[in-house]
Order: structure tokens, then sequence, then C-alpha cells
């Protein structure tokens, strides 16, 4: 048998476990940066699997030592959402948190991060539990921060690649709405895209409604500029690349009578390419710019990037080594080819950082008869099994390619 197939044999023992402390997780949810509960519980569980256990920029670091042999760098995030959940679920929950903004908000893990912590701790215990299948190094890493784009940066600044041994590979993954239950997808190349936020603050002068020609209009000059934001991605990028432009919020003014001194516009862009990336935030800018000109605007926008997703492209030579690990685990049936996504992740930051290799995959949350919704949904239910199974299977399996003893 291969070294991944020996040591899952009694996954079981550690399934057992692993439900009750997913539901906790469900239950009680953190927002980005603030997971102190969520990372004290993980720093328990490592310690008591074996794992030298450092916390490091909100993250929690576990790391392995069993012999000579490769490093091998798991990463799992550990944020939750700032939405209301309407699943039903007896263990849904209902906590509220203050953001960064100081707004209370309701709480929920409404993109399966807490499948993802269950999973890391799931296989950091079934590789600690049969360190006589394999050799070398390997780090159990749980980053805070994801869904702001703050965590991995967070844990990077704070010394991580200095405070940890140097990885040879990392991975990660993600449960997704695709492929279903029970398969993994993998994708050499780009797997996510880069992305960002925008904060457009373009100003007006304020009137009277019934004098509008004695004020400048920036509810006209919004309109303008979402309008004109509309030709980049169909006029300015090639039909051969991906780029999008959205326009998530436009506020501006609170009555029908008073034209406002400002319009507030909130922007995401996302890419496969960082030249395109630099593009589409180029044209966003030179429009802005232009369009308040036009407008007569009494002073320049203001335009401010803020939490920006590199990309994720995995390693062609580590995707395809994991890859082959996982068919000859799952069988070639439960391995899809995972179509790039347009969503963004930090992930790569960290590897990034030490200029390793990587890859990172996805695993399916839902079964054939469920209603597959999307992440951040606030009925986004993964069915705990064979959800949490496959993650944590997949996890072992990508390890032990590269830690594996020949059989």
């Amino acid at each position: 048998m291969s070294p991944a197939t020996t040591v899952l044999t009694a996954i079981d023992a550690t399934i057992a476990w692993q439900e009750e402390l997913y539901r906790h997780l469900h239950q009680n949810p953190e927002l980005s940066m603030q997971e102190a509960e969520t990372a004290a519980e993980v720093t328990r569980r490592l310690e008591s699997f074996g794992y030298a256990v450092q916390q490091i920029g909100g993250g929690v670091v576990g790391v392995l030592d069993n012999g000579p042999g490769a490093t091998v760098l798991f990463r799992a995030d550990m944020d939750a959402l700032p939405v209301e959940e309407t699943t039903g679920l007896p263990y849904a929950s209902t906590r509220t948190s203050v953001d960064a903004e100081g707004v209370t908000v309701p709480v929920m893990h409404a993109c399966g991060h807490d499948l993802h912590i269950t999973a890391g701790l799931g296989a950091a215990e079934i590789l600690s539990r049969n360190r006589d299948a394999w050799s070398g190094t390997y780090i159990a890493l749980f980053q805070p921060g994801e869904e702001t784009a703050q965590g991995a940066r967070s844990m990077v600044d704070d010394g991580l690649v200095d405070k940890v041994p140097t990885p040879d590979v990392a991975f990660g993954q993600h449960v997704l709405a695709f492929p279903e239950a029970g398969k993994v997808g993998t994708t050499g190349g780009p797997i996510l895209s880069t992305g960002a936020c925008i904060r457009v603050k373009a100003w007006g002068k304020g009137s009277h409604g019934s004098m509008p020609h004695l004020g400048v209009d920036p509810v006209l000059l919004a309109a303008a500029i979402v309008q004109r934001l509309q030709g980049i991605v169909s006029r300015e990028i090639a039909p051969t690349q991906f780029g999008v432009v959205t326009v998530g919020s436009l506020q501006a003014g609170f009555k029908a009578n008073i034209i406002p001194d400002h319009a507030t516009l909130l922007l995401n862009i996302r890419a496969y390419e960082t030249e395109v990336r630099e593009q589409l935030l180029s044209a966003i800018e030179r429009i802005v710019t232009a369009e308040c000109e036009a407008s007569n605007s009494p002073k320049p926008p203001e335009i401010e990037l803020y939490e920006p997703f590199p990309l994720t492209a995995n390693d062609e030579a580590t995707n395809a080594r994991v890859t082959e690990a996982f068919r000859a685990f799952f069988g070639e049936d439960r391995v899809v080819q995972m179509p790039p996504m347009p969503a963004s992740e930090d992930f790569s930051t960290i590897p990034n950082a030490w200029g390793i290799p990587y890859t990172y995959w996805g695993f399916g949350g839902f079964t054939p008869e469920m209603n597959a919704l999307p992440n951040h949904n606030a009925a986004f239910a993964p069915a705990i099994q064979p959800s949490l199974r496959t993650g944590t299977e997949a996890a072992v399996v990508a390890a032990l390619a590269y830690l594996g003893k020949a059989e």
C-alpha cells in the first residue's frame, strides 16, 4: 500500500472529533483579524498532537520535525464573514461582532473556512500519529484575515520567513460548489484571479435641487463614471484576456431636493494576469479623472486602492505531482480539471515570501441532490460528509506526495 493509503485507513478516528469541532467552529465564527478564540483552539489541538507551535501575525503555525527529507507547508484560513446566516442549521451562527469600521455586524462562516480549519487539523493529527510512514518536516499553518487580504501579509510582516523552516513546497485548498462533494479539482497555472477594491470619491458642488445650474451634480458625474467604466473590459482588454470591473456601491446624497457635494463609488477588479490588473487600474484612474474634469468638478477625485489580492498561479510541476497522487488515491473519476475562477485569495503571499512553488486546489462541498450555493451566500452550508473527509484526505495525500517513504 502507498503511504497515503496506509495512514488514512484509520481516518474514522479523526473524523469522530472533526465533526464535533466543525459544528463548534461554524457556530462560533470570528471576523477577519479577530480570530482569537479560533487561534486558541487551533493552538491547543496542535500542541496536543506534538507540534512546536507559534503565534505569528495573528495566525498559528505548528511545525512537526520528523527526520530528514522535504519540508511541506499546508495552509488553512480561519476567518468568517459579516453575513447573517439563513441556513436554518441547528448549529447556525447567531454571533455578532464589531467590524473594523466600528459597526456591529452579524458573523457567519459563509465561505467554508470552518471546514478548512477542521480538515487542516485532521491532517496534522493523522501525520503526527503515523510518523513511521513519512520523513521530513510538516508545517501546519492557520492564517487569519483571508477575506480582507490582511492575514497572509500580516504573518509575513511578523517574520514568518525567519521563524519557521523554509518549505520546499506549499499547499492550500478551498471547499467550493464545484466539483461535487467527494471530488477534488486541480489545474496548472492561474486558478484564482488577482483582484483589488477601489474607493472613488468624486466631488461636486452642493445646491438646491431646484437650482442645478448653481451646483455641480456628483450624482450625474458618478453615473457617467459608471457608464464609462463598462467600456474598459469590452473595448480596452483583448478578447483573449480576462478582466472584470464591477461597481458594487454608489452612494450620494440623502434627500430628493438637495444636490450633494460628493459621490462615493466602490469598485472591484479581477484578472488572471498582473499586466491586465495594472491596465484595469490605469484605465479606471484615467476615466475617473477625465469625467471629473468634464463635469467641472471643483477638485480632483480621491482614488484609494484597498484589499489587494495577488494572483494564484499554480506551479505546473507541483500541480502535476499532486494531481498524480490524488488520482492514485481517489481514482480517476474523483479528480477533475478545475477551470480558473474569478475569485481571489491571499494564499500565494505566503509561498511567494520564500520564493517557493505551490499548488492550490478545490474540493466539493455539495452532494448531487443538494442545492449547490456559491461561497459567501447566507445559506452556504456544505455537506459535512463527504466534504470533510475529502478535504482531510487531500491534505494528507498532497503532503505525502513529498514526504512519504518509498513503498
